[in-house]
């Protein structure tokens, strides 16, 4: 915590966040289209990782990578904020200070357990961090080493991100082999993931085009 200080930054976007307007036409036409090709390249380069993920998780490698993909663009675009004072300063302000205090706490135990140095966590002003945007204790929850290297790194490790992604979506009930589909079982599994019905509707609209994707 040395030299952690107030991010006004932070309070600012917090306090500015908008209600999500944009209709699902909107937002997967805006989303999907210009990541589809990228995403089904994806698939095909980590194919047999994906392979194993759904064998273990039963989550397919389509719903893995619609998520990466629109999370962080596969991994491009993990955010700058540095972690720690995000979560401290929200945590310092008084709107959501529980909330902040438990996520700083296990930001803290992802360093005291050897996953991250502090200085490598980066990401999201609100303390999301990897390439699927894990608040801390989802890592804590449903990070794994799938490459067995001794270090869960949702940062840098394509595996690691991927097989944590399916953990969490098995760990909140995926039906292994069901479809998707708005009203279905799974698609409650991915609110949980965003409780946004648009941003949850885009998620599977993108894996359901890579699944159909030559």
């Amino acid at each position: 915590m040395n030299g952690v200080a107030l991010d006004k930054s932070v309070l600012t976007r917090d306090q500015s966040q908008k209600v999500f307007s944009q209709s699902f036409e909107e937002f997967s036409g805006r989303m999907v289209p210009p990541r589809l090709a990228r995403g089904s390249n994806m698939l095909k380069q980590y194919g047999s990782v994906l392979g194993r993920i759904e064998q273990t998780y039963g989550v397919p490698g389509e719903m893995l990578v619609a998520i990466w993909g629109l999370e962080t663009d596969f991994g491009v675009n993990t955010g700058k904020f540095a972690t720690i004072r995000s979560l401290a300063t929200l945590a310092f302000d008084c709107r959501r200070s529980e909330m902040f205090k438990a996520e700083l706490i296990d930001a803290l135990r992802i360093v005291e357990r050897g996953d991250l140095a502090p200085q490598e966590m980066r990401g999201a002003w609100a303390g999301e961090i990897g390439q699927t945007q894990f608040m801390p204790s989802s890592w804590i929850k449903f990070a794994v080493d799938f490459d067995g290297n001794g270090r869960r790194d949702l940062i840098k490790n394509a595996p690691d991100v991927l097989a944590s992604t399916a953990n969490f979506l098995a760990s909140h009930g995926w039906q292994r082999g069901k479809d998707w589909e708005p009203g279905s079982a799974n698609f409650a599994v991915i609110q949980q993931w965003n409780k946004s019905e648009v941003y949850a509707k885009t998620i599977g609209y993108f894996a359901s085009q890579l699944a159909r994707a030559p």
